[in-house]
């Protein structure tokens, strides 16, 4: 069936013409109320958007085929993450396309409030000529501290460098190979705010970044300090900048962004020394083109061919690692599912290795897939994206463990998962690199396909016991399609893995129950 992708913001019309190329479906319907909106995302298996759409919990919920969200630029304020995830549809933004655009920006408001450029245009243009009122500074020589050091905040650091400005850097991400190879001094945020002549922010808005320039914070900066944000409104604490600048504390602001936009009366407007540009961060038209290109490659290589670039909520697949990994998600999937249905909500941990090629490859979407299987038995809806929030709620410790080594298979991937009666793991490969098979199951070698309606059997091995089950399958009119068998040793613990063409009725497993010799009768859907 042909994707469909809604783009409900103006956008460059590369954006529709990649999707129709890449053989999807797109309508371009933009300005439409929330209620508006509501009314047909119903339709679509894709939505992108630039900052305008405000994707709530309440479009998320009817947005029944909605599979992935795509934002053409950076920020993503105005999409509910915990709503979408929680429904499993993948968040994505384009952090790149922009990135050069709003770095220059940065060094543009730099350079403004150091030579006063906008109040020294007005004063000109208004016939005053006030050459000695407007004494600037230079910028080289001083020292720029950058407040996340990141894509755009790593390229705002080589612009600056270039300016032979000296820069310190505060980000707790930031490791000290990428800051000596960024040729920068990574610093804590109080030596930052003592030392640098300009503080520029390159940060999300988090719980954490929220007013990381606090009161508190501002006033422990160096005097006559300038200040520039091009990241996003709410992490300078507006009040107080505007009164660090009547102190004359601060020297000069510039804000592209503010805690409420579009800004229309903020306090800020015509205090001395402070600059305003309305957003203006990722407008270049070559920017422009660029988010709405990759937006459209994203999503559609997505929708297409599985793969996540640049997502918010989970963890990033490329078009070209997805072919390879489909099957091994497959068997994840499969041996999740497997356990889950056996154990129960007996499970306190789980661990995922991989060894001989499967440790080759990107473990995340294993995990995924894995999570997936295993909380699909307890809940409905469940996908790659909200499977480890699930079970980060039921509180699961998740390990993930790569072996180097190659054993008894060329691939192998096992699911272990901690229960109140010990560790319970199974065990699966590729045969053929394609054919997911069950290898191993708690201990016990048996090899099986996992497909459709089964039924899993624990019982005694004695004479007579394929006999029994077959007879009590048969009395009630289900049909066996395999039967796979596997046991600890001669006269010992057996399995069964049988798979069957109907659904086995609470009847059946009873009946399956009361047949001698049998020890644990589970009935499985794949």
């Amino acid at each position: 069936m042909t994707p469909r992708v809604l783009i409900s913001d103006a956008m460059d019309p590369r954006a529709a013409q990649i999707f129709r190329e890449r053989g999807i479906a797109v309508d371009e319907i933009t300005g439409q109320s929330p209620d508006a909106l509501r009314s047909i995302i119903g339709d679509y298996d894709g939505l992108a958007i630039r900052s305008s759409t405000k994707v709530t919990r309440e479009l998320i919920d009817a947005a029944s085929s909605l599979k992935v969200v795509g934002r053409a630029g950076i920020g993503v304020d105005n999409v509910d993450i915990p709503a979408a995830t929680a429904r499993g549809v993948v968040v994505m933004n384009t952090p790149f396309g922009n990135s050069i655009t709003t770095a220059e920006h940065a060094i543009a408001l730099i350079f403004a409030l150091a030579r006063q450029l906008p109040e020294a245009d007005a004063s000109t243009q208004a016939g005053k000529w006030e050459k000695n009122r407007f004494m600037g500074v230079e910028v080289t020589g001083k020292t720029l501290g950058l407040i996340g050091a990141g894509n755009i905040g790593s390229i705002v650091a080589s612009r600056a460098l270039g300016l032979r400005m000296k820069v310190v850097a505060y980000d707790p991400f930031l490791t000290p190979e990428r800051a000596v190879e960024l040729g920068i001094e990574k610093t804590e945020l109080d030596e930052l705010l003592r030392r640098a002549d300009f503080i520029t922010l390159h940060t999300p808005l988090t719980d954490q970044t929220r007013n990381i320039l606090s009161r508190d914070a501002l006033a422990k900066t160096k005097p006559g300090v300038r200040i520039v944000n091009c990241a996003r409104g709410g992490l300078v604490d507006e009040a107080a900048l505007k009164d660090g600048l009547d102190s004359g504390h601060i020297g000069g602001a510039a804000l592209d962004v503010f805690e409420n936009e579009p800004a229309r009366d903020s306090p800020l407007f015509g205090t001395p020394n402070f600059i305003s540009t309305p957003h203006l961060g990722a407008s270049t038209s070559e920017a422009q083109v660029n988010v709405a290109i990759q937006v459209a490659e994203q999503m559609s290589d997505f929708l297409l061919l599985g793969g996540v670039t640049n997502a918010i909520n989970m963890p990033s697949l490329s078009a070209e690692e997805a072919p390879r990994l489909k099957p091994y998600m497959a068997l994840s999937e499969k041996l999740g599912r497997l356990i889950g249905q056996i154990v129960g909500d007996d499970v306190r941990a789980i661990a995922i290795e991989v060894e001989g090629a499967a440790a080759a490859l990107n473990q995340k979407p294993i995990t995924g897939a894995v999570l997936a299987g295993l909380m699909g038995t307890y809940s409905q809806s469940v996908n790659m994206v909200n499977a480890p929030v699930l079970a980060r709620e039921r509180g699961l410790d998740v390990r993930e463990i790569r072996h180097d080594r190659e054993g008894d298979y060329h691939t192998l991937v096992a699911v272990s998962v901690a229960t109140a009666d010990g560790e319970k793991r199974v065990e699966g490969t590729l045969f053929g690199n394609r054919a997911p098979r069950l290898v191993n199951i708690f201990g016990i070698p048996v090899e099986a396909e996992l497909n459709g309606q089964m039924i899993y059997i624990v019982n005694t091995d004695a004479p007579g016991f394929i006999g029994a089950l077959g007879t009590t399958l048969g009395e009630n009119g289900i049909n066996i399609a395999t039967f796979n068998l596997g046991r600890r040793k001669e006269a010992g613990e057996a399995v069964a893995l049988v798979s069957v063409d109907d659904p086995i009725t609470p009847e059946v497993a009873r009946q399956l129950r009361q047949l001698p010799g049998v020890l644990k009768v589970v009935p499985l859907s794949f």
